[in-house]
């Protein structure tokens, strides 16, 4: 009811949302080259270009897509605002426990002082948090994403909001954040509790 009167009053809907994707596989290493790619072209632009960052997080969902038999299990939430401050603010605490999350703080400068080992381990866990904020109201975001047909529309609507300009913010996080880290299967537990089989 609410929800009418807000529209009936001309305001502005907000969404914002969180997707967590978990792929699994000896196959999936690969992913963390696009992620860290975009998380670079992110960083080199301060994250302030907005349609830039449209273009990484196009470039993730289409990667993720291709990926789709290596999914293994997801979870989504997030919350109607009517107010943009009060978005902005929820975008931010989501931003902030993404990070917080085991693994997903990436290292761009990290020291290559040549001692590392020859032979690195194989990733076989990705974790990957896509958060957005937009305009308007998309169904294939605002439900329930634990099944894959489900998901895989959720990923085309995000690139759909991209080419509409309806994308207000946009923050990717990933675990582990570079080749050679790990995230175990008790990590994923510990740390991703609320993932949910596909």
């Amino acid at each position: 009811m609410r929800d009418q009167f807000n529209k009936m009053m001309g305001r502005t809907r907000y969404v914002v949302c969180r997707v967590f994707l978990h792929l699994a596989g000896s196959d999936v290493a690969p992913i963390l080259g696009v992620l860290n790619t975009t998380a670079r072209e992110a960083i080199a632009d301060d994250g302030e270009d907005l349609h830039n960052l449209g273009e990484g997080l196009v470039e993730i969902s289409e990667t993720l897509l291709r990926y789709d038999e290596a999914w293994l299990s997801a979870a989504n939430e997030g919350e109607v605002f009517w107010d943009e401050g009060e978005a902005g603010d929820y975008v931010n605490e989501l931003f902030s426990d993404s990070g917080e999350r085991y693994g997903a703080d990436l290292g761009i400068n990290a020291d290559d002082s040549g001692n590392e080992a020859f032979s690195i381990p194989v990733t076989r866990n990705v974790i990957v948090m896509l958060t957005v904020a937009y305009e308007g109201e998309v169904p294939d975001l605002e439900t329930d994403l634990s099944n894959i047909p489900a998901l895989k529309d959720a990923l085309k609507a995000l690139i759909n909001l991209h080419y509409k300009q309806k994308l207000r913010a946009i923050q990717v996080h990933f675990s582990p954040a570079q080749l050679g880290d790990e995230l175990t299967n008790d990590q994923l537990l510990q740390y991703y509790p609320e993932l949910i089989p596909l």
